[in-house]
């Protein structure tokens, strides 16, 4: 008889020794070394609209009826961002599929069609869920998500509510980019010009790339003058996904309208110290406030990083299934942890 999996029990981060500060954190997480090894993947495409597919890399259990973990990950990230393989690894180990989702243009997929990808496209996630569904009949599935990838989860949850698929068991999002302004103008900040001129780089190659596979739909020209995220998604990102504006763009786009509709177990991680992820006391309130919600703020973590001291080195003894293949990145486990009540 399979015992059943124990609860989520939240573990309080703790970060490395030697790490501490959200841009330490943060970059740290950049750039230290990981070895990930997983199993070979099985590629699958799925349209998200007619004629627009996206890439997913599928890892299954020997049986598919297994829960399946659907993750997202973040701006100009993608299938293969070291936090996508962390949660692979993990979530395999304890018996779960794991879909690695790519948001269109990533992994490669530029050629495939004429469109950009933004934080409103909620509706990509619900084709990849529904895919798995319908094709492979998983019975559960639960949506994790990164930054930019957490507003996406977060967002259709809310859209969903409590009318949502049968077998959408449950959500989760670490450092969530829901309130898009406050974070565009955050990475304007002189602390964070860094990480706007990184993302800036990423988004004019793609941008660029996109303008020479695509000459009829795409205008390189437009990219002149701009210095900044906002000018970005003000020239860009709303130009071509129809929106008036960044203003408009980051009203709409956000999961901050929405957390108030979510009506199945969440599970919210941030930093205090994340350097340019905000999220502002209206939204923190309401995150506070929706019952179905767990909203972790940790002092320290940094964006999406959480560089830790590994389990069995931070408790008093105790473990589980989990701790021999922690490797001190906390985040990634407790959202592991957290679905695995899902099984």
């Amino acid at each position: 008889m399979i015992e059943k999996p124990p609860a989520f029990t939240q573990r309080a981060f703790r970060p490395h020794r030697w790490l501490r500060g959200g841009h330490t954190q943060t970059l740290a997480a950049f750039f230290l070394s990981r070895r990930i090894d997983l199993p070979a993947a099985e590629k699958r495409l799925i349209e998200v609209e007619p004629g627009i597919p996206v890439l997913c890399h599928c890892h299954w259990q020997k049986d598919r009826s297994a829960l399946t973990l659907i993750v997202v990950h973040g701006l100009e990230g993608s299938s293969e961002s070291q936090y996508m393989l962390g949660i692979t690894r993990n979530a395999l180990a304890l018996g779960m599929n794991v879909v690695r989702m790519n948001q269109r243009n990533c992994g490669g997929m530029d050629h495939c069609a004429p469109t950009l990808y933004n934080s409103g496209r909620s509706a990509d996630v619900a084709a990849v869920a529904g895919n798995f569904v319908q094709r492979d009949g998983v019975p559960g599935f639960v949506l994790i998500g990164f930054s930019m990838g957490g507003n996406l989860v977060l967002k259709l949850a809310g859209e969903w509510g409590s009318g949502g698929p049968a077998e959408f068991r449950a959500v989760a999002a670490v450092c969530p980019a829901i309130n898009l302004a406050a974070g565009a103008d955050a990475l304007h900040e002189p602390a964070n010009r860094i990480y706007e001129y990184y993302f800036l780089l990423q988004l004019f190659q793609r941008f660029r790339r996109k303008a020479r596979l695509f000459p009829r739909d795409f205008d390189a020209s437009r990219l002149r003058g701009i210095k900044t995220l906002r000018d970005f998604d003000d020239r860009i990102t709303a130009y071509y996904c129809d929106f008036a504006g960044a203003d408009d763009y980051y009203a709409r786009a956000s999961a901050a309208n929405v957390l108030d509709r979510i009506a199945r177990p969440t599970l919210v991680i941030h930093a205090a110290n994340d350097p340019f992820v905000r999220i502002v006391p209206e939204t923190r309130q309401t995150l506070l406030s929706n019952r179905n919600i767990t909203y972790i703020e940790a002092a320290d973590g940094g964006h999406c990083a959480f560089v830790g001291e590994r389990a069995r080195d931070s408790t008093n003894g105790d473990s589980n299934a989990s701790d021999s293949i922690d490797d001190g990145r906390w985040a990634e486990r407790e959202v592991v942890e957290f679905a695995r009540q899902f099984q």
